[in-house]
């Protein structure tokens, strides 16, 4: 057995069985000069030092600096074609997200490229975006399609997420989100008919959930209504992309479909939220896409907390809305644009999203029986995470055990 010691801080994020809500998301169980003991990947104790480090065969003393659980980035598109930074020279000159997007550019840009990308580029290329997310401290994604928009081009990136699963040591999470845009071939209902009667269907045996853009310009509340209900019959879990650019209801509508999460929030209103709070939806919090898009309303974050939800925080990876994968840096944005303390911030990036993708079993907290998924950074405080502001703290990331970074 292994014992990694030395640590000024082990950030355990152990404590309820349950969602961290309110005040509890503000405990982070840190146990100073902590330390953990490993065996067959998995962490068979967490103590002080003195305790575990008399039960090792071997021990490794990481200097200290701390420990923390991977990220679990509950909210990403990692597989896509080309990539769009003429979008982002187009936005410096002025141009908002629609305008973008009524130019043929946007989500449909990348379902071009997608479409034109043979399964072996697309995995070459999401491999390297796996190497992007480990370098930040992410051991596990939820990863979406959304860029092929036909059977064959979503199932084909959905093959590329389970192969990026297996051929990297980044966890992916499969989400099918063939209602991302619409396809130029066919008409709205035409393709709205599609993925109700053949694409959700195809979609399942390779997705655990169904999400859906519903959104002006995109998906109504009708269609947003039909699509989730079919998948709610197949056996899909639901989440929702609502309320992005406009409040159109929909926080209300996924909350009555019985949503596991509903994703962005930044219209959502306080009628909405509450709704969202009966129902026992989670909210998925993206900042980072109002910051790269130039935009200056956030999501509530500090009514929902208050409220007693569990929120948590992604980086909403993808080529053009959000181009990071540094939740590092999602953390910074918590805090300075929606007043989330630093310890709120990393239980909404850890342990709220486990639960967020019913990985609380195994992840998401360091505590006897989970996965020895963690991340050693070169800090003495886990609040210079979040402090020190485009600088890479990551000193190792370890997956089941093993150093990967």
């Amino acid at each position: 057995m292994q014992a990694i010691v030395g640590c000024s801080q082990l950030v355990t994020l152990a404590g309820s069985p349950d969602p961290r809500l309110g005040t509890e998301m503000s405990e982070l169980a840190i146990i100073e000069n902590g330390a953990l003991l490993l065996h067959n990947g998995l962490i068979k104790e967490v103590g002080p030092r003195d305790e575990i480090e008399r039960q090792a065969s071997d021990v490794f003393d990481v200097g200290g600096r701390i420990i923390l659980p991977g990220f679990i980035d509950a909210h990403t598109h990692p597989v896509f074609g080309g990539n769009r930074a003429n979008e982002f020279e187009m936005r410096s000159k002025g141009l908002g997200y629609q305008e973008i997007a009524a130019s043929g550019g946007g989500i449909r840009s990348s379902v071009r490229a997608t479409r034109a990308a043979t399964e072996e580029e697309l995995l070459e290329q999401a491999k390297r975006h796996a190497i992007w997310f480990l370098k930040n401290g992410t051991t596990t994604i939820e990863a979406k399609s959304g860029y092929g928009l036909t059977t064959e081009d979503e199932l084909k990136m959905l093959r590329v997420i389970q192969r990026l699963g297996e051929e990297t040591p980044l966890t992916c999470v499969p989400t099918f989100l063939g209602a991302h845009s619409f396809p130029d071939e066919l008409s709205r209902e035409e393709y709205v008919e599609l993925l109700l009667n053949e694409m959700l269907a195809a979609a399942r045996p390779f997705a655990r959930y169904c999400d859906i853009f519903c959104e002006q310009g995109y998906y109504s509340l009708e269609q947003t209504r039909r699509i989730l209900g079919k998948a709610n019959e197949l056996g899909f879990a639901l989440k929702a992309h609502v309320d992005q650019l406009s409040n159109t209801g929909a926080a209300t509508l996924v909350a009555a479909l019985g949503a596991k999460t509903a994703d962005h929030l930044e219209q959502t209103d306080a009628e909405g939220i509450e709704a969202l709070r009966r129902a026992n939806v989670t909210p998925v919090l993206l900042p980072a896409s109002v910051h790269c898009l130039g935009l200056k309303k956030y999501p509530d974050a500090r009514a929902m907390i208050d409220a007693g939800m569990p929120v948590v925080l992604a980086t909403d990876f993808n080529p053009g809305s959000s181009p990071t994968t540094s939740m590092p840096m999602v953390l910074n944005l918590a805090s300075t644009q929606m007043r989330m303390t630093p310890a709120e911030a990393i239980t909404a990036a850890t342990i709220n999203a486990a639960f967020s993708l019913n990985l609380d079993h195994d992840r998401g907290s360091l505590e006897s029986g989970k996965r020895a998924d963690f991340v050693v950074w070169d800090c003495q405080d886990y609040r210079e995470i979040a402090y020190w502001l485009g600088a890479s703290l990551v000193h190792s990331v370890y997956v089941e055990g093993k150093r990967v970074v």
